[in-house]
């Protein structure tokens, strides 16, 4: 396999390498695509160099999200964090317990947990999620319109033979239309590419713990790939087949 930096190496070697999530996130961000790599490129190639140079924004520790994929998913890396019972990280007591550290709050802890309960709660999502032939976290590469990119799925369910994917919302209402701004038809289209299977999004929301389930339609997998071919062409453009020299980059919109 050979990486957009020009370095090669063995499949089943990088894809061992891959479960660190400090070369997934690290070193790999830089040298691979992901679909978190398709909204840099498509809002300014400007930006996708700033945070190859400076580093990923993917992996945030703490993030509502995060800390939703690891309790149900991972929960032996919360063990790592110290629970302190303080109303904000701004407080005089969670200063002083936490020593420098990063610390979850008790709120925080017991909000994670509850909707890791209310999930596994109904019986669908809990037979997706736990039962059967089932791999958490698995990382994977694909070549696509001619640049490597990477992946890593929540959980393979190889019984029902789909990708499951958890996603938290602040309006369940409004996660269909969601799921374009923040490029899931582009997730879901890279990923069925990548390990062969359908992928599936269970929902909840933050807010109200409404539970969902929404598969893909072909016109939202057909506009992930749209999204792939774009950023392919904004990468080639700017990274591969020109000298052209961003700080002479602008948006110009009327």
């Amino acid at each position: 396999i050979e990486l957009l930096n020009g370095e090669r190496f063995r499949k089943d070697e990088l894809l061992e390498l891959m479960k660190d999530d400090e070369f997934y996130y690290g070193y790999l961000g830089k040298a691979a695509l992901s679909s978190s790599s398709i909204k840099l490129l498509l809002d300014s190639p400007k930006k996708y160099k700033y945070v190859m140079e400076y580093g990923s924004q993917e992996s945030n520790a703490l993030d509502a999200g995060w800390l939703f994929h690891t309790c149900i998913l991972e929960p032996d890396k919360l063990d790592k964090y110290k629970i302190i019972e303080s109303s904000s990280r701004n407080t005089k007591m969670y200063k002083e317990l936490s020593e420098g550290d990063i610390c979850l709050l008790e709120k925080e802890a017991d909000e994670i947990q509850l909707m890791r309960e209310k999930v596994l709660s109904v019986d669908l999502f809990k037979d997706l999620i736990q039962d059967g032939n089932i791999i958490y976290e698995q990382p994977g590469i694909t070549e696509l319109e001619g640049l490597l990119w990477k992946g890593k799925a929540d959980i393979i369910n190889n019984s029902h033979q789909l990708l499951v994917d958890l996603k938290t919302t602040s309006n369940i209402q409004t996660f269909h239309s969601s799921c374009y701004k923040f490029n899931y038809d582009s997730q879901a289209y890279i990923y069925s590419k990548m390990f062969g299977y359908e992928l599936v999004f269970i929902v909840i929301d933050k807010n109200t713990h409404q539970l969902g389930l929404f598969d893909c339609s072909e016109e939202f997998l057909q506009s992930g790939q749209n999204k792939v071919a774009k950023a392919v062409q904004a990468y080639n453009e700017y990274f591969v087949n020109s000298n052209i020299d961003l700080s002479q980059y602008y948006i110009s919109k009327t």
